[in-house]
């Protein structure tokens, strides 16, 4: 049974920061609340209260909100119209697909004078002969009723008809209280009928005690000497199954009268399945987690997630690369990863990736990256041990390579020598022992002349000095 809470209200009231003393609309439809209360001393600043398609079968606790104007009591269990007068700025009052046979309950909405718009579609009163002229007639203030307007014409044949029709409204109304004593007496027969017929069938046995095969330990030895008991269990589990679906399909095709006890037997049995469902889930062993090291200490190698990978040997930089092909959008924050010197182990969405590595590694100096272009995971494991690689070889046919040439470059200018020239070997010759200067001869400052001097030693016999041509060097 649901019953309204504080802390439902609060839940319902997010839109006024959770707080229910100045709530001016709430909304608590589709609650399967059985009974109406506490709302008048929680909530008295109440306008506009939605408590459609619920089980509530009486409307009370509701006559100290002074200040409500909509009221919807759509599909519910409600048989009469009461404990109203308390309303009184009520304007909209919505009881549409109720149980409401008992129409001279009206009469007391006549207390509600700012009543405007009322709506008693789908119950059992709208098929009184005569039933829209008495509503018209006993309540004035009204305006619309079941999305009509009233007129004003309307208005007064129902009161000159008025006598006739309650008189008419009277008997029907008497007919079908009868028919909802004999229909009260007869759910409750069937009720009762029911709760034999299940006590017969399964006395004092409880339908949901088998264990689920899919929850043992797929490679324990337990599984294998109990194979036989749980085959047995499974075709047991489908039989009760079958049991169950012709019984759920005789329920809803069995034909019934609309009754409130109907539909509240019908909410029941959903219930009840409900709970079944989840008890025979909670009863069920829940699945162990895979073994990763058996009780000996041997670490196992286990591909849970079912993703492919690669595991490469990297002697240049001394370690291994583990490549795990994550998919690509998945969201690292789903990704753990454990390094320990034998093995690494990688969590994808709680699934375990395990993987024995060939030799110790260093948990600390690995690294794990995640690819932007793949999404796949890669894992960088420097091994403990260090191998010593030899030098290759050159052999004397190969040309030495451009880095060796610098190098032997490099070490020429560091021992370059620098060569002392002796200048008595290397000396040129002097320009000036070419022409031997004579004393000159002017007669001032202004005037002065070189003396000419003709060496005719070795002179030819034709030999002519032009002065013009100037000497050879």
């Amino acid at each position: 049974m649901v019953l309204i809470t504080e802390e439902l209200i609060r839940q319902r009231a997010e839109h006024n920061n959770c707080e229910i003393f100045s709530l001016e609309e709430i909304s608590l439809h589709q609650q399967n609340i059985e009974k109406l209360e506490h709302i008048d001393k929680w909530c008295r600043d109440l306008k506009i209260l939605y408590l459609q398609n619920n089980l509530i079968p009486r409307i009370e606790n509701v006559s100290k909100l002074k200040k409500l104007e909509y009221l919807n009591l759509a599909l519910n269990n409600i048989e009469q119209i009461e404990n109203l007068e308390g309303c009184e700025d009520l304007q909209k009052l919505d009881l549409t697909v109720n149980f409401i046979g008992k129409l001279s309950s009206i009469t007391i909405l006549k207390h509600n004078i700012h009543l405007r718009e009322l709506f008693l579609t789908g119950n059992p009163c709208t098929d009184f002969e005569g039933y829209r002229q008495f509503v018209v007639a006993t309540l004035p203030q009204l305006k619309f009723l079941d999305c009509r307007e009233i007129g004003r014409s309307e208005r007064l044949q129902a009161l000159q008809n008025y006598p006739e029709v309650k008189k008419q409204i009277q008997e029907q109304e008497q007919a079908y209280l009868l028919k909802r004593s004999r229909e009260k007496e007869e759910a409750l027969r069937q009720k009762q009928e029911k709760e034999e017929k299940k006590k017969e069938r399964n006395p004092g046995f409880d339908r949901w005690w088998y264990t689920d095969i899919n929850s043992t330990v797929p490679y324990s030895t337990e599984e294998k000497e109990n194979h036989k008991e749980d085959e047995e269990r499974n075709k047991y589990h489908k039989l009760l199954t079958e049991e169950d679906d012709e019984e759920e399909r005789a329920f809803w095709e069995d034909p019934v009268p609309y009754t409130p006890e109907a539909r509240l037997e019908a909410h029941k049995y959903v219930e009840e399945k409900k709970k079944a469902k989840e008890n025979s889930v909670q009863k069920k062993k829940e699945k162990p987690p895979r073994t990763l090291i058996t009780p000996e200490g041997r670490v196992l190698n286990v591909n849970e997630p079912k993703l492919p990978f690669s595991l490469k040997d990297d002697e240049e930089n001394n370690q291994f690369i583990l490549d795990l092909a994550v998919y690509r959008h998945l969201d690292t924050s789903l990704l753990d990863v454990d390094v320990q010197p034998a093995y690494v182990r990688i969590m994808v969405k709680g699934k375990p990736f395990q993987l024995v590595l060939p030799a110790e590694v260093k948990p600390d100096s690995s690294t794990a990256r995640r690819s932007k272009t793949t999404g796949h995971l890669v894992i960088s494991l420097p091994k403990v041990k260090e191998i010593i690689m030899a030098n290759p070889k050159v052999s004397t046919s190969e040309k030495p390579s451009n880095a060796s040439k610098l190098r032997t470059d490099l070490r020429r200018k560091e021992q370059r020598e620098q060569l002392e020239v002796d200048p008595i070997k290397y000396s040129f010759p002097d320009v000036r022992n070419i022409v031997q200067e004579k004393e000159q001869i002017g007669q001032g400052p202004i005037k002065l002349q070189w003396q000419k001097v003709v060496d005719t030693k070795d002179s030819p016999v034709d030999f002519e000095d032009d002065p013009e041509v100037p000497p050879l060097i």
